[in-house]
């Protein structure tokens, strides 16, 4: 077994979770980075390797975080190649836009079962071994969006509505367990997640403020080794949630020019 630490991360083939397996790498961990995209795991593997060393080694295993069975034997696997498991960097995640009657239901289903299922298959699926380890921390990928009205988005604002809500819970059920919890609330980056965004409504309005997913890996490696309990990036997104709290109606209304 690795004396090294081990991340596993979820929909580690781009933006933040690619971002964030080379900051662990750098660090020295060992990455088991999961994803659908097989090709793309190659890249990653490819990135690893080629880093200054000294650096971690990456392990990729194809996985959906959508089928339990999926992310079970990927956490076997990273298990057989490392030995240990750490930290899960529960990240997939796809976004949805336009009016939640009319939307296509294939793409709200896509969204819930990647965005819900997805967290507790990867979270299921890590924890018996971190507790047979004597512990570990689980990061949940969650959003500012989860915290606000998010018209026209909000298939996507309840999905980490409800992550957020998972997080804070689970950190006391696994309190006697030794595995720490963060709920990480992320603000606008620019990663490919716009792109691959479910639906057919057009983001509108003002540009806001955005993060480069680098920024976000690096935020998430200090909240593991500060093992944080809620991260919110920047000023302006406590803005926004200090704006929520004392203006909801306002910061509802400016959500809503984003995407209708």
């Amino acid at each position: 077994m690795t004396t090294a630490r081990v991340v596993l991360i979820t929909g580690a083939s781009s933006g933040i979770g690619y971002a964030a397996a080379l900051a662990f790498a750098r660090r020295g961990w060992h990455i088991i980075g999961t994803a659908r995209r097989v090709e793309r795991l190659s890249t990653l593997e490819t990135a690893v390797n080629t880093l200054p060393a000294p650096h971690g080694d990456s392990f990729t295993v194809a996985a959906d975080v959508t089928d339990a069975g999926q992310m079970t034997e990927a956490v076997h696997q990273g298990m057989e190649r490392f030995g240990r498991l750490d930290v899960l960097i529960a990240n997939a995640g796809l976004g949805q836009r336009g009016a939640l009657a009319d939307a296509n239901w294939e793409d709200i289903d896509i969204v819930l079962r990647t965005n819900i299922d997805g967290v507790l298959h990867s979270i299921r699926a890590a924890i018996p071994v971190m507790r047979q380890s004597g512990g570990g921390h689980i990061v949940i990928i969650s959003s500012i969006a989860g915290e606000v009205a998010m018209p026209y988005a909000a298939t996507y604002g309840a999905t980490k509505a409800f992550v957020s809500s998972l997080a804070h819970s689970l950190r006391l059920e696994l309190e006697s367990d030794h595995i720490s919890v963060t709920d990480m609330l992320v603000g606008r980056t620019a990663t490919e997640f716009n792109e691959k965004r479910r639906g057919e409504g057009k983001r509108t309005g003002v540009n806001l403020p955005t993060m480069t997913a680098d920024q976000v890996a690096e935020a998430i490696v200090r909240a593991v080794e500060r093992k944080q309990k809620t991260v919110v990036l920047r000023p302006f997104d406590r803005l926004i949630l200090l704006g929520n709290r004392l203006a909801s109606w306002l910061v509802a209304r400016l959500a809503k020019r984003q995407y209708k």
